[in-house]
């Protein structure tokens, strides 16, 4: 057989091949994945109506691809953050808090520590409690809306405690002690803050379709 005419064949053959090999892994009816893009922008958008958009989103983006562009998801996911948020700030008051109780500290600021550290404790239930409901949503209609006002009622609790730890520093001499933990409080509450504003939207979304 001319030297040619069989790498002409051998050439067609390694075409067929890769084609079939392409065909196979990729079927003509699968349906397309959903853009990692939407869903980011999906998120950004979101989170424009929360007071913080721009911690919202940083703290939310990561979770995109379980979020997709679901906006029962992304207040679940929202509540995960604050929780998380919230349990760490409860841990690091107690450490202070022990740490206080074991040295000379003006009784106020030990005080408040010790508020704070209760106040946190009841804000990590609370947020618990509404993450725990949105695990369980079902239903429509009105058992819906009473199962989303639960959700609202935690989140909205656990953030009026959370203020209240800064609010117990009010009469505590300035210091390095009191500037870190009511700068860290803050930080809490804007993250429960965004989450109880993502929760509201999608109250407003499943209530009034």
């Amino acid at each position: 057989m001319d030297t040619q005419l069989s790498l002409a064949i051998l050439s067609l053959l390694s075409i067929l091949l890769n084609f079939h090999h392409i065909s196979a892994e990729t079927p003509p009816d699968a349906a397309p994945s959903v853009s990692p893009a939407n869903n980011s922008e999906f998120i950004r958008t979101n989170c424009q109506t929360t007071l913080y958009p721009e911690l919202c989103y940083r703290s939310l983006s990561r979770h995109a691809l379980k979020i997709q562009e679901d906006p029962a998801l992304l207040a679940r996911a929202a509540i995960g953050v604050s929780l998380n948020r919230a349990k760490r700030m409860a841990n690091y008051v107690s450490n202070l808090t022990q740490e206080a109780d074991t040295g000379a500290n003006e009784p106020r600021a030990v005080s408040a520590l010790h508020d704070c550290f209760s106040v946190f404790g009841d804000a990590v239930e609370q947020i618990r409690d509404s993450l725990r409901q949105m695990l369980v949503m079902n239903g429509s209609g009105e058992s819906l809306r009473f199962q989303m006002s639960n959700v609202q009622t935690y989140m909205s609790a656990a953030l009026t405690n959370e203020d209240t730890c800064t609010d117990g520093f009010e009469e505590v001499s300035d210091g390095p002690m009191k500037k870190d933990v009511c700068d860290r409080t803050v930080k809490v509450t804007q993250v429960t803050s965004n989450a109880l504003a993502l929760v509201n939207s999608y109250v407003s979304k499943v209530t009034n379709p």
